[in-house]
């Protein structure tokens, strides 16, 4: 078990930078890496980003550089690689996705597009921001092999979160009532309802049995949870850096309360699609978090 640096060759804000990394695990990782006092936002799915500048002081603390080939094979062998298509996009690209998802989904309503837009663009977002929009979209279309997707569910999609100040239930029914004003206009009352209604459905993902389309939105929100490892430890850093409001053991307990329902639940995941893509991850990721938080 090691931490690992390779040669310092990727050019950014005037220096270089590597990749440090685990072989063993990324708990492992985080721990070296705020002991050394490197940022979590350096953290990138399975290494953080380091300027040359602290190559000195690393080596000193116990990391060991080797070159990139290997580092990669032993970050591969470790199961902690993180391929391209499995990573968190990037804004922007998460930005661009959504952006033709609504003018397919909604047309005849740009401004409303911006509107919702502007929403999840906010700076104060870390976690619910276009990239949770764009995995809960990326998410609706797995979740259509079981059959299509009713367009009330992808609307409350885009709504369920359009609302958020980190209120739990506030936020929701603010983002219900913001759906119903928004669509009625452009889709008639029903459609417009049943969006509100799917999104107060969120405030405690707790779909009753039967209801398809309260389970498919469910399923798309929780499916964060079902990613590889290191995608649901930017996750992890990310909603961290949302609540930063809150000390570290008011986080914690907070924290803690929300892991542990989500493993009462059974199943975790409304529909057998949910189920079969992100079950046995999510409940992997779950249970290692709570790991952390009780030791």
């Amino acid at each position: 078990m090691a931490i690992l640096l390779d040669p310092p060759r990727w050019p950014a804000h005037g220096t270089e930078f590597g990749h440090l990394v685990s072989d063993s695990s990324l708990d492992e990782l985080h721990a070296f890496a705020a002991a050394a006092g490197i940022p979590p936002r350096a953290f990138d799915h399975d290494h953080y980003d380091v300027p040359v500048a602290r190559y000195a002081d690393l080596i000193d603390a116990g990391a060991v550089q080797v070159p990139s080939g290997e580092l990669l094979r032993r970050l591969v062998d470790a199961g902690l690689r993180v391929r391209p298509r499995e990573r968190t996009p990037k804004r922007p690209a998460a930005l661009a996705m959504v952006q033709d998802a609504w003018r397919a989904l909604l047309p005849q309503a740009p401004a409303l597009g911006e509107e919702l837009l502007g929403a999840w663009t906010e700076p104060h977002r870390r976690y619910h921001d276009v990239r949770h929009l764009a995995q809960c979209l990326t998410a609706l279309e797995a979740l259509a092999a079981e059959g299509p997707v009713a367009r009330p569910v992808v609307l409350a999609a885009w709504f369920h979160d359009a609302v958020h100040n980190g209120e739990p239930r506030i936020d929701e029914e603010a983002s219900a009532v913001l759906a119903q004003e928004r669509l009625e206009p452009l889709v008639g009352a029903a459609e417009a309802a049943e969006a509100g209604r799917l999104v107060r459905v969120t405030i405690g993902h707790h779909p009753e049995p039967g209801d398809r389309d309260a389970a498919l939105l469910v399923d798309a929100d929780l499916s964060v949870l079902g990613q590889v490892r290191g995608r649901y430890h930017v996750y992890l850093r990310d909603v961290r850096e949302e609540y930063a409001r809150y000390d570290d053991e008011q986080f914690r307990q907070g924290r803690l309360a929300v892991v542990s329902d989500l493993l009462t639940r059974r199943p975790l995941f409304a529909t057998a699609t949910g189920r079969r893509l992100w079950g046995a991850r999510a409940e992997q990721n779950l249970a290692e978090e709570r790991s952390r938080l009780t030791r």
